[in-house]
């Protein structure tokens, strides 16, 4: 077995926490093109494309800057499997057609993406973050890598994640040796499995992001990161050319800063693809344009506290706290927070819901890549190329046999699953709410290592077993400001529209999102 000693990183671990206790950036700002690059969102840097100021080219160049100072060096948030070695070639291809035209050839042009290494990319490796697949080349684009590169994006880098994305606890793997830091407390978790794109995001190494979530992965690490991330109803987002982990509850999507350049990217990658048979009703079901959501008026929305959720007894008091406050917060902007929401008979309906699927599905994704360095997963546990506190999973998965399709306890759970959706559904009409709010995680980022105490992780359920959608926004900071925590907004199916009108008037009001201290402008 391949086996990583994490010595560099915990030999480097007390210089990086003395930059961790910085309390603010430096007051300098790092400039590109003329505009602030620091929380830069792609409406702005589309405006000053536009105006002649800004290229993609320097803007690629600047996010290489920040990535050289920050990911391997300084504070070393060791957030990207590889650099994408085609960026610049693709960012000076794009401003040659924007000189030509006068007009940008889609709505994510020239804009900077990290991209969590599950998704498959023509141009470099998918790894998993697994080294048994160090080698593994797609033929072809995800399918919502391919929509993003239509309209416009660079991929700018392949990031760290969990191991097959197999925990929501922390981003360590074999692919990358070490964890991946949290950027806002480098002795803090960024959670799993899409911490590497969470981190990079939240530090401003790239102006956007993809990440995966099967149970919390999309919405753990944006909440641990002072991010936006959206996990959508299953179906409306294509999983085409997405590493499984396990296929029915797999859904990519993206994290970003800012609610409205999540939007951005949702209007781009939601939609039918005929090589996911789930998606066959998206076109039908979405939106013209998700931006029309975009409002900050929530007069006549309804919205129900889970307490069954949020109020535990390990939950954090002051994670609680910041969720009270967003109740005022919501009512100030006309919504009626309904307090006493109640879903009948809660832990019978989230119980049996699994399928251990996952060595059919990754086992099906590897038969579609051309030439792998394994085809099946008994081979990748005899490479001993896996992270040691890994491997016990997948000889778990190995004692998994047969097709989900016929196997019983598959089958129950898909009943569980329909059990859940009539549940909670019937909730909903109860108390006639349009939407459910709880604390994204009840507890703030763990430190590296702590495997222990409370986690806090609300976003296994209701979300991916019911399959409906939710999305995760900066409900604050706790910890004298420091450990940021999220609110998420959960509804029905395809009503996306409605989470994002909510998460956007909440953002608006309260402009909780700052970028960490580890990772501040560069001088120039």
């Amino acid at each position: 077995m391949t086996h990583y000693t994490i010595s560099p990183h915990v030999r480097g671990l007390v210089g990086a926490l003395l930059l961790a206790v910085v309390t603010a950036p430096p007051s300098h700002a790092q400039t590109v093109g003329g505009v602030e690059l620091m929380e830069l969102t792609i409406a702005e840097a589309h405006e000053a494309m536009l105006a002649g100021t800004l290229t993609a080219r320097a803007l690629v160049e600047a996010y290489h800057e920040r990535i050289d100072a920050y990911d391997r060096n300084g504070p070393t948030i060791n957030a990207l499997i590889l650099v994408n070695p085609r960026a610049l070639a693709r960012a000076d291809s794009l401003d040659r057609e924007l000189r030509r035209t006068g007009a940008l050839t889609g709505p994510l042009h020239g804009i900077p993406f990290i991209v969590k290494d599950n998704y498959d990319t023509h141009d470099m490796p998918t790894t998993g973050g697994s080294a048994s697949l160090a080698g593994s080349r797609p033929a072809d684009d995800a399918y919502q890598v391919r929509k993003i590169r239509e309209a416009g994006a660079i991929v700018l880098a392949k990031s760290n994640l969990a191991e097959f994305a197999f925990t929501a606890l922390e981003t360590v793997g074999s692919m990358l040796p070490g964890w991946t830091f949290n950027p806002y407390a480098l002795n803090r978790v960024t959670a799993g499995s899409s911490g590497g794109t969470a981190a990079a995001v939240a530090a401003n190494f790239g102006l956007i992001g993809l990440g995966t979530d099967t149970g919390n992965s999309i919405r753990g690490p944006s909440s641990h990161n002072a991010l936006v991330g959206i996990r959508s109803t299953q179906g409306l987002t294509s999983r085409d050319g997405i590493m499984p982990l396990y296929a029915h509850r797999d859904v990519g999507g993206p994290m970003a800063r800012t609610v409205e350049d999540a939007v951005r990217v949702f209007d781009v990658i939601a939609g039918t693809d005929p090589a996911d048979a789930v998606t066959a009703e998206a076109d039908a079901r979405r939106d013209d344009s998700y931006l029309d959501a975009l409002t900050t008026d929530l007069d006549g929305v309804r919205i129900g506290v889970v307490g069954q959720i949020a109020y535990t007894r390990t939950a954090d008091v002051e994670i609680l706290m910041r969720f009270g406050e967003a109740f005022q917060d919501l009512e100030r902007l006309g919504a009626t927070v309904v307090r006493d929401f109640w879903i009948e008979d809660l832990d019978e309906l989230r119980s049996g819901t699994g399928c251990p699927r996952f060595r059919y599905d990754l086992e099906r994704y590897l038969a579609d890549i051309p030439d792998p360095p394994y085809r099946t997963l008994a081979e990748i546990a005899e490479s001993g190329q896996v992270y040691r506190t890994v491997m016990p999973s997948v000889e778990r998965f190995l004692r998994v046999e047969g097709d989900p399709e016929t196997d019983a306890q598959c089958i129950r759970g898909r009943e569980k699953e329909a059990e859940f959706r009539a549940g909670l559904r019937a909730a909903m009409e109860e108390y006639d709410v349009d939407a459910l709010i709880y604390p994204s995680w009840s507890n703030p980022p763990r430190l590296v290592g702590d495997m222990t105490t409370p986690h806090g992780d609300n976003s296994q359920y209701p979300a991916p077993p019911t399959g409906f959608p939710a999305l995760t926004v900066p409900m604050g900071f706790v910890r004298d400001g420091t450990l940021p925590a999220g609110l998420q907004v959960l509804g029905d199916a395809w009503d996306e529209s409605t989470l994002i009108r909510i998460a956007y008037a909440y953002e608006q009001a309260t402009r909780h999102r700052k970028p960490p201290p580890t990772t501040p402008p560069l001088m120039r």
